[in-house]
Order: structure tokens, then sequence, then C-alpha cells
């Protein structure tokens, strides 16, 4: 088995405008919604996490990993504002990723990294 992985996955952002917050509360961490919300175009943040959510999971799979949902993953930012992925169930999993938006779609692309153990 390989120790890395990758997952890609696009969105339309119009998926999240107007979501309800019971909907939101399922998909992302109060820290992800407080980012998001801070930007004018809030369905492009929330969608580029999703994204990042779905790519992890995608990725997950060629581990053979899956017990990982939507909120035991957090995409927040670094000073920088580059973004950072932690699989809360899975810290040994190193993420890499990169995360794009335009006007009306949104995109994430990951590289896990598995420690040798």
């Amino acid at each position: 088995m390989e120790n890395f992985a990758i997952g890609c996955d696009i969105e339309e952002n119009s998926r999240f405008e107007n979501k309800n917050p019971e909907f939101l509360n399922r998909i992302f961490t109060t820290k992800e919604q407080s980012y998001s919300f801070k930007n004018k175009n809030h369905a492009q943040h929330l969608c580029a996490r999703f994204c990042a959510k779905e790519a992890i999971i995608k990725a997950l799979s060629e581990f053979d990993i899956k017990d990982v949902y939507y909120l035991d993953i957090e995409i927040t930012n670094k000073d920088s504002g580059a973004p950072i992925a932690h699989i809360i169930k899975h810290p040994e999993i190193a993420v890499k990723i990169s995360l794009s938006h335009s006007k009306t779609h949104s995109i994430a692309n990951v590289l896990l990294i598995k420690e040798n153990k």
C-alpha cells in the first residue's frame, strides 16, 4: 500500500448560498463557518471547504479508511491565509491542500501522506 493518496473535488458555489444553519452545522465546524461568513462571498468559501472535505474523503479511500465524515475534518488557515486541513480521527495523516474559487465554482486538491508505523 502506498503511503500517499490524492483527491480532488469541484462544486458550484451556488449550492452554498442561503443554506439553513441546520445544514451548515452538519457539514462545517464553528471555525469554518465563522471564517466563511466574515467574507462577502461566503458561498465561495463554504464551497471550497466542502470541496476539500470531499477530496480528503475520496483520498482516504486509498488507505481503506471509511470512518471519516465532514465534521471529522477541519479546514482552517495559517496566518498567511494559506489553508490547512486536519483529519481529527487520523492525526497520523498529513494533509497538503490547495483551494481555489471563481464566481461560479470552487475546487480543492489534496495530497495525503500517511506516516509509516
